[in-house]
């Protein structure tokens, strides 16, 4: 498997959706089981005898031609599946090629033509997909070419690899084909590598303070909060592709937020106490800094966490502790938010709190393993056929190592999480909590940036655009990145075939209406945002000569303890 393909499958991958929440704790056979969806989907088609008979007789009609050779199918040219040579030049292959890709579309036709609402089309969605992709001949070892190309070129060896990897695989949650080696990476060696140090260690997080890199850094300082269920260094993957590089070079002071890997015992972490964490770790970077406010930075579910923060602090009377908020990926108004959403009611929240709090936690692997079949083709039977058809091991690349290296989420906080999803309470003002205080989004009055990816299956950047216009800033910023979940992260500038849009949200008009006015520009949004950022701070200072300050002694060399546990 090429590094490219590697990337392709990264812009795939995520950070966690809180309404994923209660389906990862779901076994893959549940969720492919029929239901009342699967019921009504048919109930639909069997409405329509006449269209069911058409897409029937021509799906028969062109199985002829195809055995006769007298069929033009071919694969989408975006579909590579069936590059080889063989699958053309050989008779029986390409028959057999064509006539899945018939009956493919053939499904797709009839999926179209069912009347279904949102929540039944996302979960036959899910369900066809996921068969349509693993009936393809492509992943059957008798009949793909490559398998056998392999077993030759390797005098058997592929299938003794194959079969290997393929026991070490299922042996353990996520019970999918690897993808990446679990040595590929280490961390703080060749991943997280920017010099900083831990100034600040609790018994929830390490706050990590980066060395400048420059003479003059701005005067407020820049915090980035993590998602709650991996690690933080998705924010610092890599030299030339780290978000904190980035901005380190670009004269900001940054700290970051790393989560401790919960256990059993920390069950009763939630809501108020991750809220906790984050005003202490606010405090800190002004108390080190000098500053009278801090930027923050929160991704995913980190997002959402400081989102609710900030309402409470402007509630209280702290909001000044923030000078301006950046939201990435994140969704605060769960309405119509993908497959995930169309899974969520009550009574399947429940029985998700009930699995996570008789464990303490919701195991990370779980979720890895939801992530992997909303997507199945790039994440599931791509590696398939690598690892064990071709037993051959996937490319190393750093993200999809980010990706597997999964943490647990405490057993309060995915109640939190869930029960606040499924009645998608931060759209109503005072519904949720946070320390004793009522949320509501509209108080938030700092300036924010919100950031979605157009590519994005876990948060629709239509949901993160729906978010950033509950927020009450009337300096509020919208971006969208031509990119899935974490490759609108990772996008450092350099691609030439990346672009952003930017606009300010507007609270009457809808996402569609902002995209059709939003300017659109070439590259990363990344300098964008720095020079957001630099806009944001009062003026240039001389860069700290030592990191840390009185009662923030310097405890160990970035990238921390806590990130080192499994």
């Amino acid at each position: 498997m090429t590094i490219a393909q590697n990337q392709a499958a990264a812009g795939e991958i995520a950070a966690p959706l809180d309404l994923l929440l209660v389906n990862s704790t779901k076994s893959f056979a549940s969720r492919m089981a029929p239901d009342a969806a699967t019921a009504r989907f048919g109930l639909s088609l069997a409405k329509q005898p006449i269209t069911i008979a058409e897409h029937g007789v021509g799906l028969v009609k062109e199985l002829g031609d195809i055995a006769v050779g007298r069929s033009n199918r071919t694969p989408a040219r975006s579909d590579k599946r069936f590059s080889d040579p063989a699958w053309t030049q050989n008779p029986l292959l390409h028959r057999v090629e064509q006539a899945y890709l018939a009956a493919s579309d053939t499904a797709e036709k009839l999926y179209s033509a069912a009347d279904l609402n949102w929540k039944d089309a996302e979960k036959v969605r899910f369900a066809l997909d996921n068969i349509i992709e693993g009936l393809a001949p492509t992943n059957n070892l008798l009949l793909n070419p490559l398998g056998w190309k392999a077993l030759i070129d390797t005098g058997g060896v592929s299938a003794y690899r194959g079969f290997k990897a393929f026991v070490r695989d299922m042996a353990s949650k996520p019970r999918v084909p690897a993808m990446v080696e679990p040595d590929a990476f280490s961390v703080g060696e060749t991943v997280a590598t920017t010099k900083g140090t831990v100034v600040l260690k609790t018994r929830m997080f390490e706050l990590i303070q980066y060395a400048p890199q420059t003479k003059q850094v701005s005067d407020v300082p820049l915090l980035m909060i993590p998602p709650v269920i991996n690690k933080y260094y998705i924010m610092d993957i890599a030299p030339g592709r780290s978000m904190v590089e980035n901005y380190v070079k670009g004269g900001q002071q940054v700290f970051a937020i790393s989560w401790r890997n919960p256990k059993a015992r920390h069950r009763d972490w939630g809501f108020d106490e991750y809220g906790k964490a984050i005003i202490e770790a606010i405090d800190a970077t002004r108390t080190i800094t000098g500053a009278d406010a801090t930027n923050i930075f929160g991704t995913c579910s980190g997002g959402i966490l400081a989102a609710m923060v900030l309402s409470h602090l402007s509630a209280t009377g702290q909001g000044d502790k923030v000078k301006s908020m950046t939201l990435a990926v994140t969704v605060l108004d769960q309405n119509q938010a993908g497959f995930a959403s169309s899974l969520t009611s009550e009574r399947a929240a429940h029985a998700a709190i009930r699995e996570s709090s008789s464990k303490g936690y919701l195991d990370g692997r779980a979720m890895a393993e939801m992530f992997a079949w909303l997507r199945p083709t790039d994440l599931v039977w791509r590696y398939w056929v690598n690892n064990y058809i071709q037993g051959r091991s996937p490319a190393a690349f750093d993200v999809l190592f980010w990706n597997a290296d999964t943490t647990r989420m405490t057993a309060a906080l995915h109640k939190d999480m869930v029960m606040m999803g499924v009645g998608n309470d931060l759209v109503t003002p005072g519904k949720p909590t946070m320390l004793g205080t009522p949320v509501d989004l509209g108080n938030i009055e700092c300036d924010t940036y919100v950031i979605g990816g157009i590519a994005d299956h876990i948060c629709p950047w239509q949901a993160t655009y729906r978010s950033a216009a509950l927020l009450g800033s009337k300096n509020n910023r919208y971006v969208l990145s031509t990119s899935g979940h974490i490759a609108s992260l990772v996008n450092p500038p350099g691609n030439p075939k990346a672009s952003f849009r930017t606009a300010q949200v507007s609270h009457e008009g809808d996402a569609d209406t902002w995209l059709e006015t939003s300017e659109k520009k070439p590259g990363s949004w990344w300098p964008d945002h720095l020079e957001w950022l630099t806009e944001h701070g009062n003026t240039e200072i001389d860069a700290p000569v030592n990191l840390g300050a009185a009662g923030f002694e310097p405890l160990a060399p970035a990238p921390g303890t806590y990130v080192l546990e499994s």
